[in-house]
């Protein structure tokens, strides 16, 4: 049976669900006015009325917090685990959320883990008492784990401190949000093991998973906040002292179901094969071992895992990632993972989370036009023209790219990598990686000229707001074709003579020299001396 193993035609005519959804989403929930020492003592001195703020302050609100938790669980009849060292807690949790039949707390989880909170030191004796100095320091203390169905979000959790400023995190997905909107809308649909496998309704389903917003999530976080016990009170909240929520890790998910499982997997297999054979795991981490910038904390790099017969490509940027793997065996899932929102340019607050989905969206996106394009990457022959000749563009005459020059080839498999097209790249970080395949040096003026023939011609735009280039479709087929040629096709053609005779490349330019010959020997030329 023939197969189908090109991307644009799985992605054109056999998909049978194309959704983007927000995935896991894992919040900071922190007070602002209790971040440094100073705000520690004006909380205890002016709000709480104590004269001196001591550590005994502390220990006396953690203790307070710590028995009204053990008296909500008995109250409510709600299990409390201990989680012990090696235990994976939503493995430990998951027979407590299969009884749930309606909206609840459904177990508190306890665990000793590091946090970043306030100790205070003896500093000076007054004639009162001692002075004490308050500073942040990693700690391994008491956390709550609160697991709540809500009848929105469905599983979830709110993990709180018991040590002072009490930080806290919130954890939700975003699929089961979805999941459970389709349900109330009618919409019929069989699930992946986070995500969707067929749907009744694309289109309405996708209009679901592009509601979810800061909202939802802030609405979700006040009404449970004020359900189970913190340690700072209704007082405390009236005075200010109360959590806002940040961006801790959010993913932002597309998942590709073809019409047969087979496809899918064709389609990987085809997209492993394809993309890394031009940038080959062990290359790219070759030109990316380096720091691209100098306020770039990790190194770029790309990476294979292989879990028996499943692989997942990680793309790495900064602290974020792009992860491509077959999810359940039966769909094509792509993964932005943005462990530090600040990598993308957008700020932390929660109210920011649309300006990421956008930005995260755009990434999973142009990931997915890259590879189809390196499948199939013919360039009409004008677009050949005008790429690689001289040609006036916005009034402007402007140099050819011409295939074949060393510069040329070593810009286009610089734009090849990967994480050029889903991130974008500067004048700085291209020019490193173009010198390092050039391997020789490559000025910062020479990359700005080439930048502009680029853009001229119609091969890279500007990120809005950002100093970042992205490649068009025109440019990724420029660079896949330029590196395909050169990399792939051009020296195996050339290296003919190398073939065994059996060989059918061998014998087809056998067939060739020998045509060339008789039409040389018809026009009667005779071969020089």
């Amino acid at each position: 049976m023939e197969t189908l193993t090109n991307v644009n035609d799985l992605l054109s005519s056999h998909s049978a669900l194309d959704i983007r959804c927000l995935d896991r989403i894992y919040l900071n929930a922190y007070v602002p006015n209790l971040q440094v020492p100073g705000q520690v003592t004006m909380f205890m001195r002016n709000h709480l009325k104590f004269p001196i703020p001591s550590p005994a302050i502390m220990e006396k609100i953690g203790n307070k917090f710590r028995g009204a938790v053990k008296e909500y669980a008995e109250s409510n009849g709600i299990p409390i685990i201990h989680f012990k060292k090696k235990d994976r807690q939503i493995d430990v949790m998951k027979p407590y959320f299969k009884k749930v039949t309606s909206e609840k707390v459904v177990a508190i989880g306890v665990s000793q883990e590091f946090q970043s909170v306030f100790t205070g030191t003896k500093s000076t004796k007054l004639n009162s008492g001692w002075v004490f100095n308050f500073q942040k320091a990693d700690r391994r203390v008491t956390v709550y784990y609160f697991y709540i169905f809500d009848k929105e979000f469905g599983p979830s959790f709110i993990k709180i401190c018991s040590y002072f400023p009490y930080p806290a995190k919130v954890w939700l997905n975003g699929h089961e949000w979805a999941k459970i909107q389709a349900t109330k809308a009618n919409i019929e649909f069989s699930a992946l093991s986070n995500g969707f496998k067929a749907s009744s309704d694309p289109l309405k389903l996708q209009q679901i998973c592009n509601k979810l917003n800061d909202k939802h999530i802030q609405s979700y976080f006040n009404h449970w906040i004020n359900v189970i016990p913190t340690p700072l009170t209704s007082c405390d909240q009236k005075a200010g002292y109360w959590w806002e929520l940040s961006m801790r890790q959010i993913e932002v998910s597309r998942t590709i179901v073809f019409t047969r499982e087979i496809y899918t997997r064709e389609v990987f297999e085809s997209i492993v094969e394809n993309n890394l054979g031009i940038g080959r795991p062990d290359e790219v981490k070759f030109i990316f071992n380096r720091r691209i910038r100098t306020d770039t904390k990790s190194e770029f790099k790309t990476r294979v895992v292989t879990r028996g017969t499943d692989v997942t490509i990680n793309f790495f940027y900064k602290h974020s990632r792009v992860k491509e793997y077959l999810k359940d065996s039966k769909a094509l899932r792509i993964e932005t993972v943005i462990n530090s929102p600040d990598d993308i340019g957008v700020q932390r607050r929660l109210k920011n989370l649309p300006e990421l989905v956008k930005k995260a969206t755009l990434i999973n996106d142009r990931l997915t036009l890259a590879q189809s394009v390196s499948q199939s990457c013919p360039i009409e022959t004008s677009q050949w023209e005008r790429i690689s000749q001289p040609s006036f563009e916005e009034g402007q005459r402007t140099a050819a790219i011409r295939f074949g020059d060393k510069r040329v080839m070593a810009l286009a498999g610089a734009l090849c990598v990967a994480l050029n097209t889903v991130f974008g790249f500067t004048n700085k970080s291209l020019r490193a990686l173009v010198e390092k395949l050039l391997d020789k040096p490559y000025s910062t003026s020479q990359m700005t000229y080439d930048l502009r023939k680029l853009r001229l011609k119609g091969m890279i735009i500007k990120l809005e707001k950002s100093n970042k280039y992205t490649l068009t479709e025109n440019g990724l087929r420029f660079a896949v074709t330029y590196t395909k040629l050169a990399n792939r096709l051009l020296p195996q053609l050339l290296a003919t003579n190398q073939f065994k005779p059996e060989h059918e490349l061998s014998q087809a330019y056998k067939v060739i020299e020998t045509a060339i010959d008789n039409f040389i020997k018809d026009a009667r030329i005779k071969t020089a001396a």
